[in-house]
């Protein structure tokens, strides 16, 4: 005999995922996992739990935060994650997505003593040329945005 009890419907009160405007002005562009309570890292906390780079768009965004929410909102206390975008500009001849994404991470590295959480590119990597496209205060100052 089949059961015939109705199955209960839920729906979630926050959005899954939030797109804007910013996410699809440039295809070349840097992005920033923020977690909704501050990690703890060598030299302190910082909300920040890996920074990225695409050339083709929200469309990587979307991609991103679906491989790597598994992993972050495993973590103690994170329940949800928003992705921030940061661009510069261009210039002839010259990544500057790649320059910028490399200066966060090692400027990420340098105030909190390791690479964010979910980062694998930059436990190595040294300063190249980096310093000639930004300064250290301004990627400084986009990182302590997001510190929480």
């Amino acid at each position: 005999m089949a059961n015939n009890k109705k199955l209960t419907i839920r729906t979630a009160a926050k959005p899954a995922l939030v797109i804007s405007r910013p996410a699809f002005s440039a295809e070349r562009l840097v992005y920033v996992a923020v977690a909704n309570k501050p990690l703890k890292y060598p030299h302190g906390r910082s909300c920040i739990a890996y920074i990225g780079t695409t050339k083709s768009g929200a469309s990587r965004i979307a991609a991103s935060a679906a491989a790597r929410a598994k992993d972050l909102l495993a973590l103690h206390g994170v329940t949800s994650l928003s992705f921030h975008i940061v661009t510069c500009a261009s210039r002839q001849r010259v990544k500057s997505w790649h320059k910028l994404e490399t200066g966060l991470i090692l400027s990420f590295r340098h105030m909190y003593g390791t690479v964010p959480r979910c980062n694998i590119k930059g436990k190595n990597q040294k300063w190249k040329d980096e310093l000639e496209y930004f300064t250290r205060s301004r990627l400084e100052a986009v990182l302590k945005k997001y510190e929480g």
